[in-house]
């Protein structure tokens, strides 16, 4: 008689983020495998330039030891993550006083079509470079909640604990970061 092989049991964020509280640090490599993409991708379309993403994703990491223990399993672990990266996003900034040029990552996520002829390329590729450029030429903070919220899928009560602000400041930079989008393309949709 064969045995069956039991399915493996992936442990959930808040017992792995336990584990690292307690100084199992082999526990953090679980989730850097689970969320080094998606902090990549947040981090990226913040406008940190292309060259310094996987420093700041590796910071983010790093930080998690430190910051277990502030965190809270009755949110999400997701949000939570994405608020320390924001944190070290904004260390970044100060300690280097300079902006991001670009939203590499945002620009050049590929568009599915079936047979695009050259001139769809060129209007989407017009399209993502107005976009992109309107994108950078928001303040950090409308930047924020705007990537947060659309590109990243949170909802507006977890980018407030993200970034420790009150809901209503979300939606006010949301607001205002539509608005401004709006104005910079000129009344055209990215």
């Amino acid at each position: 008689m064969k045995a069956v092989a039991s399915p493996m049991v992936t442990p959930v964020d808040a017992d792995v983020l336990a584990k690292i509280a307690e100084g199992e640090l082999d526990a953090l490599g679980i989730l850097f495998d689970r969320y080094e993409h998606v902090v990549k991708r947040f981090i990226s379309r913040l406008g940190v330039p292309t060259s310094d993403v996987d420093d700041l994703v590796q910071l983010t990491f790093l930080d998690l030891p430190g910051a277990a223990s502030r965190f809270d399993d009755r949110w999400p672990f997701k949000g939570w993550l994405l608020g320390l990266a924001s944190i070290v996003v904004r260390r970044y900034r100060r300690s280097a006083k300079r902006r991001a040029a670009r939203l590499v990552a945002w620009a050049s996520e590929p568009w599915r079509r079936t047979s695009p002829g050259p001139d769809d390329d060129f209007e989407r590729q017009e399209a993502a470079q107005r976009a992109l450029s309107a994108l950078q030429r928001l303040s950090h903070k409308k930047r924020e909640v705007f990537v947060m919220l659309v590109f990243e899928g949170l909802s507006g009560a977890d980018a407030a604990r993200a970034l420790d602000v009150p809901i209503a400041t979300i939606w006010t930079r949301m607001h205002h970061a539509r608005r401004d989008l709006r104005h910079l393309l000129g009344g055209r949709t990215p």
